[in-house]
C-alpha cells in the first residue's frame, strides 16, 4: 500500500479495505462539540461516542496491529461529559480488545480548569486491537537509559511476600539477568505543546495539533520498519509527515479538501527537509 492522501469519510475509505491491511492506526477525532472545524460537526455525549464506535470498529478490523486515539471529553456547566471512559466502555462490550489507556501529558491552556477546578495537564489515548499479542513492537523504542543499576532503588514483592528489587538483585535467583540497555518509558507521555513546539511550522495552520514527539512515540513502537500508519483525521498531516521521517509508509483521510492540500504543503517541505 503506498503513501496516499485521501479526500473524504475515513468510514467510507476503511470499509472498502481488507483485514488487516494497516500496520498501525494513530490519529485523534474532533473532540465533540469543541470545535466545528467549518464543517458545522457538533456532536456531544453519547451521540459521540455512538460516531466514534463505529469508526473505531472499522479501524480494529483493517489494522493487524494498534489502534490508538488521542481523545478527550468536554466540561460544560461544572460537568465531565466522560465521553472518553463511555467509548471504551461502549468499545469493550461490542468486543473490542482494549489496552490500559496511556495518557498524553502537557502544560495544559492556563484556565482550561475554571474557576474552581483544576488545569487539564494531560489527554486519554485509547488503544485498541483485535486481540492477543501485537504482531510487532518495541516498547523500549522510546525508552531511556535505566536510572538505577542492579540491586538499585525499585522494589516489589512476590506471592510470598518476599521483598525483591525491580532488577531482580537477588544473585542466587537471577544470576543470569542483564541490565537492559533502554528501559520501558512508561504509559505516561510527555510532550511540550505550543507555539514552535509541534515540530513543523505548518502545524498551526490546523485548529487541533499534536506534537510531532506524541506521533513518533507510536510510530517507533508500534509500527514495524517499512510499516504503514494510517490516520483516519489527517489535519496538518503530523501523523504522514512522522512516518515519512521514521521510514514508514502513510494513509491519511480528511473530509476537508483544504486539510489535504495543507498536508500535501507539510510533506512537500519535509521531504525536502529529509533528504
Amino acid at each position: 500500500m503506498g503513501n496516499q492522501l485521501i479526500h473524504g469519510d475515513c468510514l467510507e475509505w476503511m470499509r472498502t479495505q481488507p483485514d488487516n491491511c494497516i500496520d498501525l492506526t494513530f490519529g485523534s477525532p474532533p473532540y465533540e462539540a469543541a470545535r466545528t472545524y467549518g464543517i458545522d460537526f457538533a456532536i456531544s455525549g453519547q451521540a459521540w461516542v455512538d460516531w466514534m464506535v463505529e469508526r473505531m470498529v472499522e479501524m480494529v478490523r483493517i489494522t493487524n496491529g494498534l489502534v490508538a486515539m488521542v481523545v478527550e471529553g468536554q466540561t460544560r456547566g461544572y460537568r465531565y461529559s466522560a465521553v472518553p471512559a463511555l467509548l471504551m466502555a461502549d468499545l469493550h462490550r461490542a468486543g473490542i480488545h482494549l489496552r490500559k489507556p496511556p495518557v498524553f501529558h502537557r502544560v495544559g491552556i492556563p484556565g482550561s480548569g475554571g474557576p474552581d477546578w483544576l488545569r487539564n495537564d494531560w489527554e486519554w489515548i485509547i488503544c485498541a486491537t483485535s486481540g492477543g499479542k501485537l504482531p510487532w513492537s518495541d516498547n523500549v523504542a522510546m525508552g531511556h537509559t535505566p536510572k538505577h543499576d542492579i540491586g538499585g532503588q525499585m522494589s516489589n514483592r512476590h506471592a510470598d511476600g518476599e521483598r525483591l528489587n525491580a532488577y531482580m538483585s537477588t544473585r542466587s535467583r537471577h544470576q543470569s539477568y542483564k541490565l537492559p540497555g533502554k528501559a520501558n518509558p512508561g504509559n505516561v507521555i510527555h510532550c511540550k505543546v505550543g507555539g514552535g513546539l509541534m515540530g513543523h511550522p505548518i502545524a498551526h495552520e490546523n485548529e487541533a495539533p499534536f506534537p510531532e514527539k506524541l506521533v513518533e512515540f507510536f510510530i517507533r513502537s508500534f509500527c514495524r520498519p517499512k510499516g504503514v500508519v494510517f490516520d483516519p483525521f489527517c489535519g496538518s498531516g503530523t501523523t504522514a509527515s512522522v512516518a515519512v521521517k521514521a521510514g514508514r509508509g502513510y494513509v491519511t483521510t480528511d473530509v476537508r479538501e483544504s486539510q489535504i492540500e495543507l498536508a500535501k504543503r507539510r510533506l512537500k517541505q519535509s521531504q525536502t527537509e529529509l533528504f
